[in-house]
């Protein structure tokens, strides 16, 4: 309506009957529903959105700004903005996050760590 862009936008999808060997790299937002054998990464940098569907399984690490998780992630994960852990999220691994939303029902076997690190969102205008 006001000509911004929906910082939630899938631009691709990895469907329930796909599997994949390998590291992915990618920017923008990713929709997975099958399984992946390797790490998930997006572009640093970048607005990012990741969502790991109900169905879906990966083995490795996963890295991204804004993370839903409904399915299952065994490796560490890494949000630099905000992670949601949905009802049905299995999780073994230690999660480093900014900002943390967790249902009842989501299941965490590692740490749970928030990144003091994260360069704050808001500057002061008159700081240099």
């Amino acid at each position: 309506m006001f000509n911004r862009k929906n910082k939630s936008t899938i631009d691709s999808l990895i469907g329930s009957s796909t599997s994949i060997e390998g590291n992915i790299h990618f920017k923008g937002g990713l929709r997975i529903d099958g399984h992946v054998k390797g790490n998930v990464i997006a572009e640093s940098g970048t607005t990012s959105i990741l969502v790991i569907s109900e169905q879906a399984v990966i083995d490795g690490e996963v890295r991204a700004g804004h993370v839903v998780v409904n399915g299952v992630i065994n490796g560490p994960v890494f949000s630099t903005e905000l992670i949601e852990l949905q009802s049905k999220a299995r999780i073994s691994g230690d999660v480093v996050y900014k900002a943390l939303e967790m249902m009842n029902g989501a299941l965490v076997s590692g740490k749970l760590a928030h990144d003091q690190n994260v360069e704050p969102v808001l500057k002061l205008a008159a700081s240099n």
